[in-house]
């Protein structure tokens, strides 16, 4: 019995054993635990965070960052039983500290990472995500040429500045502005928002007239801002559009107003980094005289109970000023983590594994051996892209582009010590001074007459909408093409011994015409032909497209294809729809009475004649004894009959009814020949006669 209980006791010790071994065996396969299905989720989840600490969207990103993690970790339906924790690095607008930073995090088994800030570094760091497979969400990097096709593990949590840039091209339209001089900062967040801009002023036929590319803070010279700045004064046109950093663009707001361009006649339009400082930092009165009348985007994100209650929460805690990119890193906090939620509950596993192309090998001391890859990364982009949530900032959803649906921005002025709303912008209707959640509701309408803002206090504080371009002091002359013509002289011909100078009638209307404007117009006639034959209006035209002459003066019809490719002013001679056909003197001769008939008409008149006689002898022979008797008599009466109306009445008179009626209607006829004759006799007597090929409409058919 007491050996029985032995043998029991061992078995159960060695089974004991074995499970114990084998639950070992598990946890050293899956370090990271499992998820759903029954399986427990892992007790901590690592993100990182890479920004900027110091800058305005910093100060701001750092606290929403913080706030989301703890409403994550404090809400019991998401992540479960998992804490969410957040390691923050400062990037300080650096790539290269960025990428250092972003290879840290990979040797903590970080699964995603919220940021970076800068587009710069973004371009950096998204290559060291696709390596690696980790998602990158960045609440900040508005670059539109980080699209996925190039970094695909890079996942854009706010507006591209591809829909900012419109929104700036759609203002430059609707205030009529052909011409915008853009200053940026020469970097890939300035040079690619540039090109956009560029793009979007081009589908409204308007363009980027002067460049001016600002150094990044490492290389800026305040000199050298300045020397730009006056180069700047001296181009044509008035619309200033600021895409630089903060820091450079107040000192450039400083500088021109010492320069006098915030003065009338000036429009300034700044991007979102003038907003997220008026939002987030409070200016000094010194500086918001320095930008006042400017006009500045913001991204808008729409109102809600939740988002009140968060601002409320905001300004409670003794916080900075909350901008919309604080909003957004709050939302990307929360994608992350619902996408990690749902990931678990596809029984996603947190594992990571070498990858054999970053061995170093040898003695190297850059430890990539340390890095490694997230296995499931590409489930987990798949989980943020399909998210579909309502956050602080609207709903978030992502287009197959993988931009956020339904961007919009905030237009405001900036006036006095504040600043005021005067409408918004989204890409669903454009223009409006009703908010976009509104727009939403109703079948979206781009026509220009529905384009609406609010009043602008301008620069200058006039209410006037300034004209937006002046002639530059360095500018040149208007080329103005005057034809030398042959003919026509009255219209334009140049000034004997003056070849430069011309006169005629269209001069004339031409120089009253620049004698009304309240500014000089310099300009210069260019004379084009040699004076021996007329040149071609339509080489004129085509010099005037191509830009090789700034406008035209003379003669010059206005014809569909010539206004496709230029602009006309008001005709001011009008010559009315008239056909130009040759002219024939005419032989006013003895057989001169022949000529109103043609002789095909001659005939078919004798013929007419001869058979009324036949049918009136007919209808009258048997019973009226005017027109019987020997043949030969009532041949002669017959054609005596008929002939004889064209002069005086008839002297046989007609007995039968059907007779009469005959008579009757030949009497009639014979009144329109004997008019039409006439008429046709006195024209060719007393008028000159014009022949034209064209008879019909079909004959203008393939002429021009």
């Amino acid at each position: 019995m007491d050996s029985l209980k032995s043998g029991w006791h061992s078995w159960l010790r060695m089974r004991t054993i074995r499970s114990l071994l084998l639950v070992f065996l598990l946890f050293r396969l899956f370090p990271g635990g499992h998820s759903g299905n029954g399986t427990s989720r892992p007790a901590v989840v690592n993100i990182g965070a890479l920004f900027t600490f110091e800058s305005s969207i910093g100060r701001v990103a750092k606290i929403a960052i913080e706030e989301a993690v703890k409403d994550v970790n404090a809400n019991s339906s998401i992540l479960p039983g998992t804490t969410l924790k957040v390691q923050m690095q400062n990037t300080n607008c650096s790539g290269f500290v960025g990428m250092v930073e972003a290879l840290q995090f990979m040797e903590t088994d970080t699964i995603a990472i919220i940021g970076p800030q800068s587009s710069v570094v973004a371009h950096i760091i998204s290559h060291v995500a696709n390596e690696l497979q980790v998602p990158l969400l960045s609440f900040a990097a508005t670059d539109p040429t980080l699209d996925s096709l190039q970094f695909p593990f890079f996942v854009r949590t706010t507006h591209s500045d591809a829909y900012q840039m419109a929104a700036v091209a759609e203002m430059v339209d609707y205030y009529n502005w052909k011409q915008v001089t853009a200053i940026y900062i020469d970097d890939d967040y300035g040079r690619n928002g540039l090109s956009a801009l560029g793009d979007k002023l081009a589908e409204r036929r308007c363009k980027i007239s002067y460049k001016v590319g600002i150094p990044p803070e490492s290389g800026a010279n305040s000199s050298d801002t300045m020397d730009l700045l006056v180069k700047v004064a001296m181009m044509e046109s008035r619309v200033i559009v600021l895409h630089v950093y903060p820091q450079k663009g107040f000192e450039i707001f400083s500088m021109a107003n010492y320069l006098g361009m915030m003065g009338n006649g000036y429009v300034w339009i700044a991007t979102d980094w003038l907003s997220s400082v008026l939002d987030s930092t409070p200016l000094d009165s010194d500086t918001m005289e320095k930008i006042k009348g400017a006009l500045v985007l913001r991204q808008h994100t729409a109102d809600s109970d939740r988002k009140k209650a968060f601002v409320s929460r905001w300004n409670s805690g003794g916080f900075p000023g909350l901008n919309s990119y604080g909003l957004f890193a709050y939302d990307s906090v929360w994608l992350v983590a619902q996408a990690i939620d749902k990931f678990f509950n596809q029984g996603g596993v947190i594992s990571f594994s070498n990858d054999s192309r970053l061995s170093t090998g040898g003695d190297s001391n850059l430890h990539l051996d340390a890095m490694s890859i997230f296995n499931d990364g590409k489930l987990l982009l798949g989980n943020i892209l399909q998210g579909d949530v309502v956050g602080l900032t609207g709903r978030i959803k992502f287009e197959p582009d993988r931009s956020l649906t339904l961007p919009a921005y905030d237009v405001i002025n900036v006036v006095g010590t504040g600043f005021r709303r005067v409408g918004y912008w989204s890409n669903y209707s454009g223009l409006s001074t009703v908010t976009p959640e509104t727009l939403y509701m109703s079948p979206p309408n781009r026509s220009s007459a529905d384009q609406q803002l609010y009043s602008v206090i301008w620069p200058g504080e006039t209410s006037v909408k300034p004209r937006g371009w002046v002639f530059p002091n360095n500018g040149k002359q208007l080329r103005i093409g005057v034809p030398i013509r042959v003919s026509f002289k009255e219209f334009v011909s140049p000034v004997r011994g003056t070849p430069d100078k011309f006169q005629g009638f269209c001069i004339d209307v031409f120089t009253a015409a620049v004698n009304l404007l309240q500014y000089p117009v310099p300009y210069q006639f260019v004379p084009v032909g040699d004076g021996k034959k007329n040149p071609s209006y339509m080489d004129i035209v085509n010099s005037v497209y191509n830009g090789v002459l700034d406008a035209a003066i003379g003669d010059i019809a206005i014809v569909t294809n010539r206004t496709k490719i230029v602009d006309f002013s008001q005709p001011y001679v009008a010559s009315g729809l008239v056909v130009v056909v040759p002219f024939r003197k005419m032989n006013t001769g003895a057989w001169a009475f022949l000529r109103p008939f043609s002789p095909l008409m001659w005939i078919v008149t004798g013929c007419f004649f001869l058979a009324v006689g036949i049918v009136v002898w007919v209808l009258e022979h048997r019973i009226n004894d005017e027109f019987r008797g020997p043949p030969k008599r009532q041949m002669i009466t017959v054609l005596w009959f008929s002939l004889s109306t064209l002069f005086l009445p008839t002297e046989e008179n007609t007995v039968s009814a059907l007779g009469r009626m005959v008579l009757l209607i030949w009497l009639f006829v014979v009144l329109i020949i004997n008019s039409s004759y006439t008429a046709s006799l006195t024209s060719i007597l007393t008028v000159q006669q014009l022949f034209s090929p064209i008879k019909r409409n079909r004959k203008l058919e393939g002429r021009q």
